[in-house]
């Protein structure tokens, strides 16, 4: 596929998505962009989620991870629909009685401002990381295929896409997102049921003989056994129920859009569907993977040494056009879809949490905008900046390595509401920051000794659980004695704020 027609797709795609920011941003205002004006049909949410949490690291990652993991990602997989059910029956609830803009609101009133401002940091950092690493992907894909060959830096490619993302999310935020990440999910799918298709063509082979490859595959193994293995299937599966609810329910970027639907019940609905679809997308993901080592076990291909370019390298050299336009269509899908919501929801949890928009008198309304857009483009050079940093350190499929930075920055998040929602305690405030600091930092510890001190026991996902254990007994252990309930406290504070 040539690099004119490669970049005659991406333009064409992104003319629709200006086309759909035009139309949803017209007369938005603050309330628009933080949370759609609580108008979102949940069933636009739903869809537009499956982009919202593939992106393209699984777009890429996912079908090349089979060659060394086989099909045990699906053990990860199997866990997040636990997680989504805890989302929909404990998180959302709250979040809804509350009326939260950012989630994280919920710490200040049940802790303090401390703790509000620590459980935004991490989200932040882990946002800002795992965007990055998703953006990168994309790039150095489209780097290598189009712009390497046409002479323009890297530096240009990357700036070009964030720009471009900015342009269309900077006015109309969620409201507009909502419809673009429906869009764009689209578009995923269709890429990557037509890149099984351009597969099948090559192979002639038709549906019966799509379900045997997959059968006989050598990497269709799904369950780990050997419960000393990183991947162990309970390890996996405790492991992604954590992620779920930490990288789902506990994050601005995921729950913002949930909470711009009309009700707390299509809210519910929406998590509930997705959680029956992304089981069914990913495993046609993981069998991507398999048709993919298929093909280039019977043409003789050389598999690339970094299992990430297994796929474009297929797509885009040996597939043919078909397979070519497919490959681009759902790799942009799922690059826009992850990427741009990062920046309305990093905005929002900046503004709410650390500059206290929504607080009463504090601020107009024009200066809530100018601060909102100021801190737009802020975070979209931020997110440039760390994209470049991982352009100098990348080793390794980025799949597992946005999973382990998850394990150490979502882990505090999940303690902190874990204990909120579970204790009846209140802590000292100010001693919260610390507590999130040091518990990571002792996981990193276990996690690069563990095997040496545990008899050869191999730490996988459950790091993200361990992380928000001790948060957990760190928040303990600085507890103190307040009258009253602290539940009571919580929706007496709420109702005095609201």
């Amino acid at each position: 596929m040539s690099p004119g027609l490669i970049l005659a797709c991406i333009g064409g795609y992104f003319a629709f998505l200006l086309l759909i920011a035009w139309y949803t941003s017209r007369h938005a205002t603050n309330e628009s962009y933080f949370l759609g004006n609580r108008a979102s049909p949940w069933y636009a949410v739903a869809f537009g989620l499956i982009g919202d949490s593939l992106s393209g690291v699984t777009f890429i990652s996912v079908p090349g991870q089979v060659g060394k993991a086989n099909f045990s990602y699906l053990q990860v997989v199997f866990g997040y629909v636990v997680g989504y059910l805890v989302i929909a029956g404990i998180l959302l609830p709250l979040y809804y009685r509350l009326r939260l803009t950012s989630i994280y609101t919920y710490l200040r009133d049940r802790f303090g401002p401390s703790s509000q401002k620590t459980g935004a940091f991490f989200f932040l950092v882990s946002r800002t990381i795992g965007a990055a690493a998703r953006l990168y992907l994309t790039a150095s894909v489209i780097q290598l295929f189009v712009f390497d060959r046409w002479g323009i830096h890297f530096v240009t490619t990357v700036a070009t896409i964030i720009g471009l993302i900015l342009l269309y999310t900077y006015k109309g935020g969620i409201k507009t997102l909502v419809w673009t990440d429906t869009f764009q999910s689209s578009f995923l799918l269709a890429g990557l049921v037509l890149s099984v298709v351009a597969v099948a063509r090559q192979m002639d082979w038709g549906v019966v003989d799509l379900f045997n490859a997959v059968a006989h595959s050598p990497h269709s193994k799904v369950f780990v056994s050997d419960w000393k293995h990183p991947n162990f299937v309970l390890k996996d599966f405790l492991g992604g129920a954590a992620i779920a609810m930490a990288m789902t329910g506990l994050d601005q970027n995921m729950m913002q859009k949930n909470l711009s639907c009309r009700s707390l019940g299509e809210a519910q609905k929406n998590i509930y569907s997705f959680s029956i679809v992304v089981v069914f997308v990913n495993l046609l993901f993981v069998s991507l993977g398999a048709f993919l080592y298929s093909y280039s076990s019977a043409k003789s291909l050389a598999v690339p040494k970094l299992t990430d370019h297994l796929f474009p390298t297929l797509a885009l050299q040996h597939l043919g056009t078909f397979a070519a336009v497919a490959f681009v269509i759902g790799l942009t899908a799922a690059t826009f879809s992850s990427a741009d919501s990062v920046l309305t929801t990093l905005t929002t949890s900046f503004c709410v949490d650390f500059l206290g928009t929504e607080r009463p008198g504090k601020f107009t309304e024009q200066q809530k905008t100018w601060s909102r857009h100021a801190a737009h483009i802020g975070f979209s050079v931020l997110l440039l900046a760390v994209i470049l940093a991982f352009w100098a350190v990348n080793e390794e499929a980025l799949i597992g390595a946005v999973l382990k930075i998850a394990g150490y920055t979502y882990g505090p998040l999940l303690g902190l509401f874990a204990f909120g929602i579970c204790c009846k305690t209140r802590v000292h405030d100010p001693w919260v920051p610390l507590v999130c600091v040091v518990t990571p930092a002792l996981c990193y510890v276990l996690s690069r000794n563990g095997s040496k001190w545990l008899g050869g026991y191999g730490i996988g996902y459950e790091l993200l659980i361990l992380n928000g254990l001790l948060t957990a007994l760190g928040l303990f252990l600085c507890r103190r004695k307040v009258g009253g309930d602290p539940v009571d406290l919580l929706h007496s504070s709420a109702l005095q704020e609201r």
